[in-house]
């Protein structure tokens, strides 16, 4: 991103990009409750923009950890609650519906988890042995966030050592033998991360706004 500031940070539309991603867990049918887990050297200057933009919403601050997977580790611990359903999402992906939030909630509920995902829309081809192969494009979908599972699924998943194969939470979870189930997710629903993703999400976000 090629800037000082973390890119969780940054502003979109005049407003840090986590609070849109807050906003929309807050605002979604299901409200959860909203665990951030941050860096502890950046909780002292997230705490400064929450005052700086009226920020209100209700959440609780976390320590995050060495990796992705010990910072997802540490934010369910602090969940006591036996029976819930815990979505993880990138803080990075500001544009993610409510819709799509709901449906993972609802899916994972009945099913034991929920992925997000889109299928590729472009051809792929996988480098093996220094040689590329195409794959079917019909079969490769992309994976998003959130990733919805019921809690005692998660738990018991995350209590494995960590491993560097462990990209996302499916990924730990699916390790334990557990099938993991996709539902649709949203080109929109991008992760922010190269300067140009700035303007294209502050345009999505201006079209959204009009329509409300």
């Amino acid at each position: 991103m090629r800037s000082a500031v973390p890119k969780q940070f940054l502003l979109l539309n005049g407003v840090p990009m986590l609070m849109h991603t807050i906003n929309a867990f807050h605002f979604s049918r299901t409200q959860p409750q909203i665990i951030v887990v941050l860096h502890p050297d950046s909780h002292a200057y997230w705490n400064e923009l929450c005052a700086e933009h009226n920020f209100t919403i209700p959440y609780q601050l976390i320590d995050g950890g060495e990796t992705r997977f010990h910072s997802v580790k540490n934010g369910i611990n602090a969940i006591e609650v036996d029976d819930a359903i815990i979505a993880i999402h990138d803080a990075v992906r500001p544009l993610v519906a409510k819709e799509i939030i709901d449906e993972s909630y609802d899916c994972a509920e009945k099913y034991g988890n929920a992925i997000v995902a889109i299928k590729s829309r472009d051809s792929v081809r996988q480098i093996k042995d220094n040689r590329s192969q195409s794959l079917n494009r019909d079969e490769i979908y992309l994976i998003q966030t959130p990733q919805t599972f019921q809690a005692e699924q998660l738990k018991k998943a995350y209590l494995q050592p960590y491993q560097e194969s462990f990209t996302d939470d499916a990924s730990v979870v699916e390790q334990t033998g557990v099938n993991i189930n996709l539902i649709g997710g949203s080109y929109q629903n991008m992760k922010i991360t190269f300067p140009e993703d700035i303007a294209i999400a502050e345009f999505l976000l201006g079209k959204a706004n009009e329509g409300n």
